[in-house]
């Protein structure tokens, strides 16, 4: 392409001209100006100077702002902080204006000190007003706005959230949208206007404010929304058949670069949980994983897919994903390179019960940081395959940690889950015996610190109950929930995630168990009851909710701590120390294992399922401690 043709060439070029002309105008004005008490006759002599010196005025002022790349700046998105950089290099071309007066003397008198002065005051106020004027005829209301065939957007939020989305309307016109006010909860930006628009009340107003403008549509424009307002707001909307969108979470923000127009979302069942999300600096809190060698089993699975991408944010040395699920692995291992563009990665189809090979990847990648995710998850699914459940949950574990100590990892970090908890259940009891099996570990080999972190569900986990309500919504019903008053403890999957990356930094004994604080249990049928209201059902009259009784083993509320263990703080907010009365027997946990992996390669379920329900009674509690 030809410069002639290129458009940016145009631009600039178009952008050079018209500066040159405004300062043309500024240096006449200040000209006439500066004699405008003698009559507004500007005596011959410096008549001459502005005749003779005009065009080199004009063209040398914008050959310096082309220089100083002012001309890099499209004015239709010029901004008030964008002003102090033109003043600025109008101020240099002032300086050299007036050295070029002083030293080349072009003429016998020199250049009035106040037409110098009124020109670069001129100057500022034509080239600076000249791109607001731009902008603001850019930000017009579009035709569509003008005959009233936009849609009709009331924001929620006044903040910076609210403004930027304001902000994206007005520059893209073609989406036929437009905001016609902001509600927010500070008393102080009531009746106040910003971006143009007036702050019209709080979200408890939202019901009249709805239905005296009856707007197409309601933004939540606050990133960092607690859901018990979005899920006022949501309330509000749906009885007005009003839709709700809303902009990306924090966690969303982080993950990606946003193009707030085209992120806009619906609300999802994570935003009105009514919890308030959790928020830190992951590059503070992960910064011990920079130029480390970290390996995330189970990587293809949702935990460990976002412990990937969390990682990879903190910019370690080399990225070890193991998984033994080749679809899995093939998904993460192409959006950590495709999407996300990182290359420092390793992608490696294992299976965690294989000593062998899980000895050859760690004396290979000689991992320094291992984050053990792999497991299984589906409760029923564990209790008609409990010798599954066990290899891959507790014999894995225990393969694993071994294999990580004996090559030298310097911490091991296990995700574990609430139903190890007082287990009644042969996933709840390989996940306890996986813990034991890193406590035991972490007493046993010193020199590598063993660490692990306990929390509820997760929502859209493969595990979590919400894509099975989905699903079920999807195919009209019925919602199937098992008691009417279970509750369970629920987080997204970033913000756990990045409580596991911080509770593998907290000091302490190896072998410790750190729990994640989940906020207030939920109860299940509200969860089903929301999810369906957000579909634009409502729940037993459109999609049936029908209970369908307690599984074996299930419990109707989860806990978080076992009988014999007491909360203690940590220097992290939302991480609580699990501390047990008496230390656990690594003695014990050795023997424990090789019965159980007996039992395992005789295929005795009978055998297993017995010893599994002596484990995790009261008499195995008190058998697996030191006196």
């Amino acid at each position: 392409m030809s410069r002639v043709t290129d458009p940016v060439y145009r631009r600039r070029a178009l952008e050079f001209v018209a500066d040159a002309l405004l300062c043309a105008a500024a240096f006449a004005l200040a000209f006439i100006l500066r004699f405008l008490d003698e009559g507004g006759n500007i005596p011959e002599r410096y008549e001459t100077m502005l005749v003779g010196s005009i065009a080199f005025v004009a063209i040398g002022k914008a050959l310096v702002l082309d220089l100083l790349g002012m001309h890099q700046q499209w004015w239709r998105y010029f901004r008030l902080p964008d002003l102090w950089p033109l003043v600025r290099s109008l101020a240099i071309a002032s300086v050299l204006l007036l050295l070029v007066y002083v030293l080349a003397k072009p003429y016998p008198d020199s250049l009035p000190r106040s037409v110098l002065i009124l020109d670069f005051i001129l100057s500022c106020a034509l080239l600076g007003g000249a791109r607001l004027a731009r902008r603001t005829l850019a930000e017009r209301p579009s035709r569509q706005a003008r005959d009233g065939r936009a849609r009709e957007l009331l924001v929620v939020g006044a903040g910076s959230g609210g403004q930027m989305v304001v902000r994206e309307l007005k520059l893209n016109p073609n989406l036929g949208a437009q905001a016609i006010g902001f509600l927010d909860d500070d008393p102080r930006k009531r009746g106040m206007r910003t971006e143009g628009l007036k702050v019209l009340g709080t979200t408890d107003e939202i019901g009249p404010i709805c239905d005296r403008l009856a707007p197409d549509e309601v933004v939540i424009a606050i990133p960092s929304a607690p859901g018990v307002l979005r899920a006022k707001v949501v309330a509000e909307c749906r009885d007005r058949d009003i839709q709700v969108r809303t902009l990306p979470t924090v966690f969303e923000l982080l993950r990606g670069g946003v193009q707030l127009t085209r992120q806009l979302r619906e609300v999802q069942v994570e935003d009105v949980l009514g919890r308030d999300p959790v928020v830190m600096e992951l590059e503070r809190v992960g910064a011990y994983l920079e130029d480390k060698r970290v390996m995330v089993t189970g990587a293809g699975g949702s935990i460990g897919s976002e412990l990937c991408r969390q990682i990879a944010r903190v910019r370690p040395r080399l990225l070890m994903m193991l998984d033994h699920a080749e679809d899995n692995l093939f998904e993460i291992d192409r959006e950590m390179t495709g999407r996300w563009h990182f290359t420092r990665v390793e992608s490696v189809l294992a299976d965690c019960k294989e000593g062998d090979r899980m000895l050859e990847v760690m004396q290979r990648f000689k991992p320094e940081v291992v984050f053990h995710a792999a497991a299984y998850k589906h409760v029923p699914l564990m209790e008609a395959n409990p010798l599954e459940a066990l290899r891959n949950n507790a014999i894995a574990t225990q393969v694993t940690a071994k294999t990580a100590a004996a090559t030298g990892t310097q911490r091991f970090v296990l995700v574990s889950t609430d139903k190890a908890v007082n287990p009644r259940t042969v996933m709840g009891a390989t996940k306890a015996m996986a813990e034991w099996i890193v406590e035991a570990a972490g007493q046993r080999t010193p020199r590598t610190k063993f660490t692990i972190v306990r929390f509820g569900n997760v929502l859209a986990s493969s595990g979590s109950v919400v894509p099975i309500f989905r699903s079920q919504i999807e195919h009209g019903g019925p919602v199937t929930v098992t008691h009417p008053e279970m509750t369970r403890y629920f987080m997204t999957i970033p913000e756990s995630v990045q409580l596991v990356i911080q509770a593998g930094d907290l000091g302490g004994a190896s072998g410790e168990v750190f729990v994640l604080e989940m906020g207030e249990p939920v109860r299940i049928i509200d969860l089903a009851r929301n999810m369906i209201r957000l579909a634009g059902y409502e729940p037993d009259a459109d999609i049936a909710i029908e209970i369908v009784g307690v599984r074996p083993g299930e419990k109707i509320h989860e806990e978080l701590l076992n009988r014999d263990e007491r909360p203690r703080p940590t220097t992290a907010e939302r991480i609580v120390r699990a501390v047990r009365a008496a230390p656990l027997d690594p003695e014990w946990v050795e023997e424990t294992v090789q019965r159980l992996e007996s039992l395992v390669a005789a295929g005795d379920e009978a055998g297993l399922a017995e010893h599994v329900v002596e484990l995790t009674g009261a008499e195995g509690s008190a058998r697996r401690t030191l006196a």
